[in-house]
């Protein structure tokens, strides 16, 4: 008799989903789906709203990564008004960013994927969380983690209003600037963000790279998928999380295009599938084959391991040498083990710290020339950046008075949810054999996604507009009286 094993909910992510395993006679894994269950307008209740808005509006898709879509709605803001921010809006705007990467790579690492390496992946689930990693690596770790949080969210509310959902970001660049005094705190506070990340390297080096075990779990077959890797890039191909070109190399590491913002739908288009909330998209130019991997499936990767596969490097020296370790140690160019993922998003966390840096020392960055007005008729914007997550497209259509007429949202993990859906079936399928199930062998189906560190908040659509509801009524010692159903 065929067998159902469900996760749920899934654990250490942003937002929320659900696994659904089907077993078969023998009690192996015949499929396996993973399903988002909840719904997120934002591309319905923004239609009606002025533009400028939209910076304020869809930061609060998600508590994580507002200063994502703030800063992807206030691109798009720009070109839909055709106007070019000045240049010290920019280096504010990039540092802010700059902060908000290390505070979001740090709270991936160590509170949701650390766990499974610092704690092990069989650790009893009472102890596989950051409270089990700081009773393991020592209070002093954790509390350099908590300073490195405060340190971004405090650079955030400087620069952006607000700790959480800033709100300076504009059309045409920022409301305010910063001081000088402000400058140094911010320039003080970056430079203990540097050796922040050099020291979360070398806990990576020494917990999980000098454990065999952990290795061979890295680079073996279970979390391997060759597909291709986009990430943003400057005019070097070097990564630029703030402003540049969409890069995509196929599984060989080989440029398969790079595209300006403006081109985006010319390149990408969004497979649906009836069993979840998600849409999933994939190259146009190579097609949409099926959960499948391989240089003729169309499926693409976004995250800090695409970023690092699709660019000629870092842009600041230390990350670079990190990047040089990276491959020289997995092998070189492109790496497909999904788990090095973790890695990776400490090499941008290193980068995110020296581009902190580099931006507070500009001499314009105290500049009172933060915004140039809009005076042209607004029409349609898109705005790129590069959420922690994988890339972010935010495109919104205006009538003249710039009303949103229409918008599309391409969100990081959106990207992801094919490649997710192929990791943990493949995880699964690898793991679970003749019916034997435990809970470690569960959380190692887990890991197959925790790598891509996903943000359900964020990348939730609706297709058909219809939200199924069950609510089942109980009387008081919790017996089933009705079950009242909606769109199930």
């Amino acid at each position: 008799m065929n067998q159902r094993i469900t996760i749920d909910p899934i654990t250490r992510l942003e937002g929320h989903g659900k696994i659904e395993i089907f077993l078969d006679d023998k009690g192996n894994v015949a499929n396996t789906y993973f399903q988002i269950p909840e719904l997120r307008g934002f591309e319905r209740f923004c239609v009606g709203r002025p533009i400028e808005e939209m910076p304020l509006i869809t930061n609060r898709i998600c508590g994580v990564c507002p200063e994502a879509h703030n800063m992807a709605a206030s691109k798009a803001g720009d070109m839909a008004y055709k106007v070019d921010p000045p240049r010290t809006a920019k280096l504010l705007r990039e540092l802010l960013y700059s902060a908000f990467y290390c505070t979001d790579h740090t709270t991936h690492f160590y509170a949701l994927g650390g766990p499974d390496f610092v704690m092990g992946p069989d650790a009893p689930v009472a102890e596989r969380n950051i409270l089990g990693v700081i009773h393991k690596v020592g209070l002093e770790i954790g509390g350099k983690v908590i300073q490195m949080r405060k340190y971004g969210h405090t650079v955030v509310e400087m620069i952006g209003g607000r700790k959480v959902h800033p709100c300076t970001s504009i059309p045409g660049g920022m409301t305010k600037g910063i001081t000088e005094e402000q400058r140094k705190e911010i320039e003080e506070m970056g430079r203990w963000a540097i050796d922040f990340a050099q020291f979360s390297l070398k806990l990576f080096n020494d917990i999980v790279l000098g454990n065999k075990a952990y290795v061979d779990l890295i680079l073996g077959d279970v979390y391997t998928h060759r597909t291709y890797y986009m990430g943003m890039v400057d005019e070097n191909n070097k990564i630029n999380f703030y402003d540049g070109k969409v890069r995509v190399v196929d599984p060989n590491g080989k440029e398969f295009v790079k595209y300006a913002p403006k081109e985006y739908a010319e390149h990408i288009a969004e497979h649906v599938e009836p069993w979840t909330y998600l849409k999933f998209p994939y190259l146009k130019k190579v097609g949409w084959k099926g959960f499948v991997d391989g240089i003729d499936s169309g499926v693409y990767m976004a995250t800090p391991l695409s970023r690092l596969n699709a660019s000629d490097g870092m842009a600041t020296p230390r990350a670079q040498e990190e990047y040089e370790k990276f491959y020289a140690t997995l092998g070189g160019k492109p790496v497909h083990q999904r788990l090095a993922t973790h890695w990776a998003r400490l090499v941008e966390l290193l980068y995110a710290a020296e581009r902190w840096v580099e931006l507070v020392t500009d001499t314009e960055i105290t500049s009172t020339n933060i915004h140039a007005k809009p005076t042209q008729i607004p029409t349609q914007g898109i705005g790129i950046v590069e959420a922690p997550r994988g890339t972010l497209t935010h495109h919104y259509w205006t009538d003249e008075r710039g009303i949103v007429t229409k918008l599309n949202l391409i969100v990081g993990t959106t990207n992801n949810y094919a490649p997710i859906q192929m990791s943990t079936n493949k995880a699964a399928t690898s793991l679970i054999k003749d019916g034997m199930v435990n809970e470690g062998l569960l959380n190692m189906v887990e890991m197959a996604f925790r790598a891509y560190d996903p943000c359900f908040g964020c990348a939730t659509h609706s297709l058909p507009g219809q939200m199924p509801l069950e609510v089942t009524v109980r009387d008081v010692d919790g017996n089933p009286i009705e079950v009242l159903k909606q769109f199930c």
